[in-house]
């Protein structure tokens, strides 16, 4: 009866999306909250070079118009599935606890091994907590959000896929993912925000390479322990 049991859960786990239906309209939610402070960063700001009129409150504006929505819509757009559940026990509460906390870190700790090592620096108008402008800390929230839930539903896909072979296989096949997947999103980061000239290195070339690596540390281990 228990083999029966697990047999009849496994098409649950072969989903992007979590079986779970508050973590899964978190999810979905965290994705399609996505393209609005991207293309208001990425598409608006930096391409019209808005950012040039911009003094410290403008910036902060843009972190604090960037990342307040992601919880002032799941507050008042309640989910079907949260309805019953209290604040604790709703999926977008907690991962937003567990990126706030974490996003946190990154920025005021791990960010100045960028400052010492590859030289890098904010040079735009900005309110900062450790040297690190205030901005920086409210997108990151964002970013890391659609990161890690970007992560969440690759690596669920594949551990589907990958469930019929050995432990040790499956194992080396999700290591590799997570190695992949830290690296290109930090390079792809790093890439994106090249034409932003108020962010700055020493050695640009180095930051793209080994730069990328670095920060791809923080991923690597983030993503599994955000998937758990």
């Amino acid at each position: 009866m228990a083999g029966k049991k697990v047999k009849a859960a496994a098409p649950c786990s072969g989903l992007w999306f979590a079986s779970n239906p508050s973590k899964r309209w978190a999810e979905l939610f965290f994705l399609g909250y996505t393209p609005f402070w991207l293309t208001l960063c990425l598409g608006i700001i930096v391409p019209y070079k808005l950012y040039e009129r911009f003094t410290e409150l403008e910036y902060l504006l843009l972190g604090l118009v960037s990342a307040v929505p992601s919880f002032l819509i799941p507050m008042l757009i309640v989910g079907k599935a949260d309805h019953k559940l209290p604040w604790k026990d709703r999926y977008w509460v907690k991962a937003s606890v567990w990126i706030i906390i974490f996003s946190y870190v990154g920025n005021y700790f791990w960010t100045h091994y960028f400052f010492t090592v590859l030289g890098a620096s904010y040079t735009f108008p900005s309110w900062k907590m450790n040297n690190v402008p205030h901005t920086t800390f409210l997108l990151t929230h964002v970013c890391f959000l659609f990161y890690h839930v970007t992560s969440n539903i690759t690596l669920r896909r594949l551990r589907h896929s990958l469930a019929d072979l050995p432990d040790k296989v499956r194992w080396s096949f999700e290591a590799a993912w997570i190695l992949a997947l830290s690296y290109f999103i930090a390079y792809l980061e790093t890439l994106a925000i090249a034409n932003f000239p108020y962010y700055e290195f020493v050695d640009r070339a180095s930051m793209y390479k080994v730069g990328s690596l670095f920060y791809a540390i923080y991923f690597i281990v983030s993503f599994p322990m955000f998937l758990r």
